[in-house]
């Protein structure tokens, strides 16, 4: 069983809590920036009741929530989504195509006693 001791976010949380704990994330990093809402807006590109709402808790959209992390320079906390799911072998062998296994036979020169000139 995995310790969840160090983790904010829980399955046991509704999507609300987590709504509201992401907005208290991102109204300090912002208060850390030391930005109001409307600074905030022009730097996202977001109007100010899109960051009121998301600061909140409010529903959002995702594209909101990835500009306002690039205006306050975090977008690095996205890169806990990534997971590095390794490469099947089936996949790299498809990647690779056809390798050549064995020479045709054929030889370029017509006839086998007429040596090219060096």
């Amino acid at each position: 069983m995995t310790d969840n001791s160090n983790n904010i976010f829980t399955y046991g949380m509704s999507d609300n809590a987590i709504l509201g704990l992401l907005g208290q994330q991102i109204k300090q990093m912002r208060l850390n920036r030391n930005l109001t809402q409307s600074q905030l807006s022009s730097i996202a590109g977001v109007s100010r009741s899109t960051i009121s709402d998301l600061e909140q808790g409010n529903r959002g959209a995702l594209s909101s929530l990835i500009q306002m992390l690039r205006a306050l320079n975090k977008l690095e906390v996205l890169n806990s989504f990534i997971t590095n799911a390794p490469v099947s072998p089936l996949q790299i062998a498809k990647s690779l195509g056809k390798k050549r296994k064995r020479a045709s036979g054929k030889n370029k020169i017509n006839n086998l006693n007429e040596c090219p000139e060096w």
